[in-house]
């Protein structure tokens, strides 16, 4: 079993991996002006792989919903109990002090983002997160935060 360092060390290896494979190869020994907003600029190599490479309006709009589902503290309270382990409504009601109502609103929330799923095991529906992407997105953001 890893250790929680090599963890980090492998997670940040890999996203270093991943940024240097996406990074965008601009015109080399070009002046700092042409970079610039100049109208003298519209015709640049930079400008063309920036429009290249662009999101497209369906990826822009699934980040910004990702992340706004992060802006309410109650559902990053909700993903931070289901890191832990898998739990039913009424486990994580009790978790949070909160009503199961609230919780099912919520949980219905992030299912429907692909962040939370659930299996049903007789009458009990338990829930964990989707997949490892979004326990790496908050744990990167929580060592971020640690950083500040």
């Amino acid at each position: 079993m890893r250790n929680e360092l090599q963890e980090k060390q492998i997670g940040q290896t890999e996203w270093q991996n991943q940024q240097e494979q996406n990074a965008w190869e601009l015109p080399e020994n070009q002046p700092d002006q042409q970079l610039g907003c100049e109208s003298s600029c519209t015709g640049t190599e930079a400008k063309t792989a920036l429009k290249e490479r662009q999101l497209t309006e369906e990826t822009a709009v699934g980040v910004a919903e990702l992340f706004k589902a992060l802006g309410d503290p109650t559902r990053v309270k909700l993903i931070y109990t289901l890191l832990q382990r898998e739990l039913c409504v009424h486990d994580l009601s009790e978790a949070l002090d909160m009503g199961q109502s609230a919780i099912s609103h919520q949980l219905r929330y992030l299912r429907n983002l692909h962040i939370v799923k659930r299996r049903k095991a007789g009458k009990t529906v338990y829930y964990s997160l989707d997949d490892m992407h979004i326990e790496q997105i908050f744990v990167q953001t929580l060592q971020h935060l640690q950083h500040m």
